[in-house]
């Protein structure tokens, strides 16, 4: 198997469009400003529904990189040049990074 593409949450711009795989409550809690919601369970139906990759990669990004490394293995298979953010939501919280949607850093 073929090393899962990553990057960290200093390489991404505060306001990058990422894919967020995460469930509904956690992206209600808090999100990247850029960032479409796509829990990993719905991925496969709605592929439409991604970013354009052509001109490089897309992160993407759950709770601390488990679920998006899934999805970037995945969707890399699929032919899409995406990136698993390191460490997820929670590395982005404590880098300071820009916050959507609600203020439980909780579940972040």
């Amino acid at each position: 198997m073929s090393e899962i593409p990553t990057t960290t949450v200093r390489d991404v711009a505060d306001d990058a469009v990422v894919i967020d795989v995460r469930e509904t409550n956690e992206w209600v809690a808090g999100h990247a400003p850029g960032a479409i919601h796509i829990p990993l369970g719905d991925l496969p139906e709605r592929l439409g529904d991604l970013p354009d990759t052509d001109s490089g990669p897309v992160a993407v990004v759950c709770r601390s990189g488990g679920r998006s490394g899934q999805a970037v293995a995945w969707l890399t298979q699929q032919g899409f040049d995406v990136a698993n953010l390191e460490g997820g939501m929670k590395a982005w919280h404590a880098a300071g990074k820009p916050l959507a949607g609600g203020d439980d850093t909780r579940i972040l």
